[in-house]
């Protein structure tokens, strides 16, 4: 039941960088002399190759004591014709900060080769700018390189070195390498090297080669060199943690403390307001609007989110350094660190405690606490603020926010790292269950004039949470006709036996929206001839289409447990009005309570006061289910969406 209406609630409704060397061109020429250039191997015997085939899978790293060199290789032959759509190479970078050398670029056919490179003849480089749709400049350079007549059978050699220098975060460096191809490698290698009084420390995840520990030309080494290996397969279904098989990371970060400890001077300045700064007038206001601290901060939120537009600006040093609060406010834009640093000035101007916090904004900060200090482990950073020694968590890149402070739930980032000259730890998010549904729709049918006449009926659907937030910014954005037309096609095309007639929306003072759609229902009553009476059931409600948890291969992590939705509450509940106060009628249907896959489970199906009444409501409880319980999940799972929700009516009813 709930897709109908999940379906319909979706359908309507950065990247952290720094400044250094500025070369927006690509240099050409060999290698280091420290980079081990390998000899080309024999393609790998594979009856089952794929299109493309990794022939040579070749990493070098060189964490010196304020610079990575990387340099990388790779050799792939097209087996198919197929793998002719894979003629073309590129890099991106960063060019305040990384400096390219393209070292080759060849075809090998029959054993000769073939230059491509031709010292950059060739070479196209362009700033893309490709996510600037999503209000985010960060000044990447590409260089690509078409490849020009490529045959099934040929070997495409591409190799280049990337050198990284950040002079915000200092000498500490981090390197990150997995085995990601298809099929059978010829040689897969990976060195890093680091001298001595660098502090490197490593780890690996399951299904990675134990590496070889020793010395190399005076510089410590670490080895895999390993041929005819196949990359590991992570294991379906899993937590991301359990996902990353095959992969090691290296850093000289000596703890958490050193990722931030580099900014924390810049947003002490950043926060730091002019004598004569205009935002000071905005802090009287708001102290004077409440003497309540959590109306005030709610109130600077507002002001953050409302009068600042969200524009990423990663070009030069503003990759990790914030624009002051009064440059953010002076012109009205800003990123997650400006805008963080501007929240931050408020907040201190009402003498209320807080303090920023960088985080992964993206499901991969699962596992965060595994994983080797790094500044790239985050992208993005917002503000904890402590009132009566309780948290709250305010990110200013949003919009649209309403219903005051405590509204707001904690960030699904996981783990955060709060920025402080010293001593900071990584600290994990705790996000709690919703106590009121985000997603709670009614249907209700009048059908008290008689199964052979048109039913009245209402569609509630009250959003709330990010996604009434979401869906306020729809119905704010965009002419109501407009939004209606949209609704009404989304909605019929799962529910085409409902006709709307009439449709409107409310947002309230917490936030939560509501759209309530009215009309007529064709309720198609058919005689069962197994049991001699006429019934109606609810479309779509035994389609038996319900998620399952996959069974697992061989592999890595193959028992971790299963990723289950959390935090989720959502409710869908049909009423049907029945002729002659229901006298007779009777209702078929799953009846359930209790929990199904770390979903607490709720199925009713009964008649109540002149009513057919069916339920479903399914309340999250924890983020994972343990592997041996799936099989269990799925049989439930499959029993509860394989019934319909029926109502039959009393013998001599009107067909």
């Amino acid at each position: 039941m709930f897709q109908r209406f999940a379906a319909f609630a979706a359908v309507s409704v950065v990247a952290l960088s720094s400044a250094a060397w500025a070369d927006e061109k690509p240099a050409y020429g060999p290698p280091a002399k420290w980079v081990q250039v390998a000899e080309i191997p024999a393609p790998p015997a594979d009856a089952q190759a794929p299109a493309v085939q990794a022939v040579l899978d070749d990493t070098q790293a060189l964490l010196g004591k304020d610079m990575l060199t990387h340099y990388n290789r790779r050799i792939a032959r097209v087996t198919k014709p197929e793998g002719l759509a894979s003629g073309s190479r590129s890099i991106t970078w960063q060019p305040e900060r990384d400096k390219i050398t393209l070292h080759g670029l060849a075809i090998i056919r029959d054993g000769q080769r073939i230059d491509l490179l031709k010292n950059g003849e060739d070479v196209l480089v362009l700033r893309r700018e490709k996510d600037l749709e999503r209000a985010v400049l960060d000044g990447r350079m590409t260089a690509t390189i078409q490849i020009k007549d490529l045959r099934v059978g040929d070997m495409v050699d591409w190799s280049y070195s990337v050198e990284r220098h950040d002079p915000i975060l200092g000498p500490r460096l981090s390197d990150f390498e997995r085995m990601g191809w298809a099929g059978v490698v010829g040689r897969h290698r990976i060195r890093m090297l680091w001298p001595d009084g660098v502090p490197l420390t490593w780890k690996a995840t399951a299904g990675f080669p134990d590496p070889k520990i020793g010395k190399a030309d005076g510089l410590n080494q670490l080895l895999v060199d390993q041929t005819g290996a196949i990359a590991p397969k992570p294991p379906a279904g899993a937590p991301l943690r359990f996902q990353r098989v095959g992969e090691i990371q290296a850093t000289t970060y000596r703890g958490w403390a050193d990722v931030v400890a580099p900014m924390a001077p810049l947003y002490a300045e950043a926060v730091t307001l002019k004598p004569d700064s205009p935002i000071k007038a905005e802090i009287a206001a708001i102290a004077a609007a409440s003497p309540d601290p959590k109306v005030r901060a709610f109130k600077a939120l507002q002001l953050v989110e409302d009068k600042t537009r969200y524009l990423l600006l990663a070009m030069g040093d503003g990759g990790y350094k914030p624009a002051s609060a009064d440059e953010t406010w002076a012109r009205r834009f800003g990123d997650c660190k400006g805008k963080t640093a501007l929240l931050l000035a408020i907040l201190k101007g009402l003498n209320i405690q807080a303090e920023p916090v960088v985080v992964y904004a993206s499901p991969a900060a699962d596992g965060l606490d595994q994983r080797v200090p790094s500044a790239s482990q985050f992208n993005h950073v917002l503000v904890r603020a402590f009132i009566d020694d309780k948290p709250y968590w305010l990110d200013g890149a949003r919009t649209g926010d309403r219903g005051g402070l405590s509204s707001l739930s904690a960030p699904p980032f996981l783990w955060g790292l709060p920025i402080k000259a010293s001593g900071a730890m990584l600290e994990p998010i705790v996000q709690q269950a919703p106590s009121r549904p985000d997603l709670d729709a009614t249907m209700r049918l009048d059908a008290s004039a008689g199964l052979d006449k048109p039913a009245k009926s209402v569609v509630t659907m009250v959003m709330r949470g990010d996604m009434a937030r979401q869906m306020a910014r729809v119905i704010e954005s965009a002419p109501r006709a407009d939004i209606e037309r949209s609704f009404r096609q989304s909605f019929s095309s799962s529910n085409s036996w409902l006709k709307i007639e009439t449709l409107d929306w409310a947002v309230a003072d917490d936030g939560a929206v509501t759209l309530t759609l009215g009309g007529n229902a064709e309720m198609d009553w058919r005689l069962n001839d197994d049991v001699g009476l006429m019934e109606w059931r609810l479309p779509m409600s035994s389609s038996g289409k319900v998620a399952q948890f996959p069974r697992r291969e061989s592999g890595p992590n193959a028992d971790a447990p299963f990723v289950t939705p959390f935090p989720s509450f959502k409710r869908a509940t049909v009423e049907v009005t029945l002729p002659n106060g229901g006298a007779g009628f009777t209702v078929k249907g799953p009846v359930y309570s209790g929990r199904v896959a770390n979903i607490d489970t709720t199925r009713v199906a009964q008649i109540e006061g002149g009513k057919a009444v069916f339920v479903e409501a399914d309340q999250s409880a924890g983020r994972e289910l343990p592997f041996d319980q799936a099989e269990e999940a799925n049989k439930v799972r499959r029993r509860l969406a394989d019934q319909p929700l029926i109502i039959r009516a009393p013998k001599a009813s009107v067909g």
